[in-house]
């Protein structure tokens, strides 16, 4: 009887631990856990409010936005710069090539001294930089002199690139930063798509001077917002749960404002050495360098139909003026704005996905790539839509809609491509990213050089046909 009484017992015990073995597996399948943990010292980004990291993000963003216009600025003006300089298309074009490698070279000194002073001191220095650069482009008087503007102009907006997904993780939670990612994506191609349409009304109704003029006016607004608004991301401090009577307390308006709450004394030469190798460590490493490649085919294809329709649409059949050119582009920036789900929600919901199903906070970075299917359809089929109706001079009506596709799989190639790489090495995101943005404007720089060659030679309808190769496959682009 003792002994019934006793298994009996034992049955429920281990029927009890059975249902909470049940009950913390639902629960984990449920709710992810966050990763990193933060602490709980106010101070910590990722315990921010979301006022502090609205207003930070969103300075910094409109740095990127203003950083890639100036990157487009030229596309729209390779014509009356032929007329001002008299040179050929593709010296015009260098103006924008170089300024395009400046824009990822730069990243090589920006993302070191960032790990050595922190990213405020930083931000605030490229934009005097961006600033001084543009206003110097306003009043140069030879092709040499305005070709050394660009290259400055694009070092200094520079800082708003490699460095923006680092501050995203020093912000926001594993389980958010593909959303979070693709507001600096949707910046960013804002500036590429947008930049175009706003230089061109520029151009057209003052001179390409104006252009570079207003980039300077933007360029000291920001600088203004960014001092009052941008706070410093980097967290030195071990994340840990302080004792109730330890909990450090929240920093006022007026400490934020301190250009050395990201300074590390730590041997800070040896850690600005230390951070350059670590960048030119990360150019081997496979899936950085694939993801460059990945992303510099599509934005060299973007720097190809820009250059394409600043040409094209000026001439007969079409004799558009220059403005009108400009309004070509917001195609493209429709195409960004649909991308949004398909290149920042989705990736979440599938790394979130997979970590329920593991059981794991810990990321899976693989599992966002599984979303590069939809862009790697679009895309290739927009360009050879573009490339077939400008070459048989067809309604613009199918060339903008092809570009709007092909921006679509430009924006949420991008973002999926980076956050992967933001995910596969959370030590050093700007590091890896300076690798990868250096080989997407290496790329980008060649097709500025020698598009208007190719073009000539092979003809756009060849051209667009190759785009179904090189953009699902970047590793075979010749």
């Amino acid at each position: 009887m003792a002994d019934t009484k006793g298994m009996m017992e034992k049955n429920r015990v281990n029927e009890a631990n059975v249902a909470e073995s049940d009950s913390d597996k639902q629960t984990t399948d449920a709710v992810p856990l966050r990763y990193p943990i933060p602490s709980n010292d106010p101070n910590d980004p990722l315990n921010w409010s979301t006022l502090g990291k609205l207003t930070t993000y969103g300075t910094i963003c409109l740095f990127s936005f203003i950083a890639n216009v100036n990157g487009s600025n030229f596309t729209v003006a390779i014509v009356p710069l032929q007329k001002q300089f008299k040179t050929d298309a593709t010296h015009a074009t260098w103006l924008v090539g170089f300024n395009v490698l400046m824009f990822g070279l730069g990243n090589v000194l920006w993302v070191p001294l960032m790990r050595v002073v922190g990213k405020r001191p930083v931000y605030l220095l490229a934009l005097a930089v961006f600033v001084a650069a543009n206003a110097w482009s306003t009043k140069a008087t030879s092709y040499g002199s305005l070709l050394g503007g660009r290259m400055i102009a694009g070092f200094g907006a520079s800082a708003a690139d490699a460095t923006v997904p680092s501050a995203v993780a020093d912000m926001f939670f594993y389980e958010q930063r593909g959303h979070c990612m693709m507001f600096f994506h949707l910046a960013l191609a804002s500036g590429i798509f947008l930049g175009p349409l706003i230089n061109a009304y520029i151009v057209q109704l003052h001179s390409w001077r104006w252009s570079c003029g207003f980039l300077a006016i933007a360029g000291g607004a920001i600088f203004i917002l960014a001092f009052l608004l941008i706070r410093e991301t980097q967290y030195y401090v071990p994340r840990k749960q302080h004792a109730s009577h330890e909990i450090p307390k929240p920093r006022t308006y007026a400490s934020w404002l301190s250009l050395t709450l990201g300074y590390n004394n730590d041997k800070p030469l040896q850690r600005f050495v230390r951070t350059f190798w670590d960048i030119i460590r990360m150019a081997v490493y496979p899936p950085v360098f694939w993801v460059g490649c990945l992303v510099g085919v599509f934005v060299g294809w973007t720097i190809v139909i820009q250059i394409t329709v600043s040409q094209t649409f000026l001439r007969p059949p079409y004799s558009w003026k220059l403005g009108k050119v400009g309004l070509f582009s917001i195609s493209g920036w429709i195409g960004t704005l649909i991308s949004f789900y398909f290149g920042g929600k989705l990736i979440d919901l599938l790394a979130n996905r997979a970590r329920r199903q593991d059981h794991d906070a810990k990321p899976r970075p693989e599992k966002r790539l599984i979303a590069l299917a939809i862009p790697f359809v679009i895309s290739p089929v927009g360009l050879i839509i573009f490339g077939q109706c400008i070459s048989h001079r067809l309604s613009w009506v199918g060339s903008a809609f092809g570009y709007g596709m092909h921006s679509f799989g430009f924006t949420a190639v991008a973002n999926i491509a980076i956050t992967y790489a933001v995910d596969c090495y959370q030590s050093f995101p700007g590091e890896a990213l300076v690798t990868v943005f250096v080989v997407r404007n290496v790329i980008a720089l060649i097709c500025s050089l020698y598009a208007n060659n190719w073009i000539a030679k092979e003809g756009l309808s060849a051209v667009s046909y190759s785009s179904d190769h090189t953009d699902c496959n970047p590793l075979t682009m010749s």
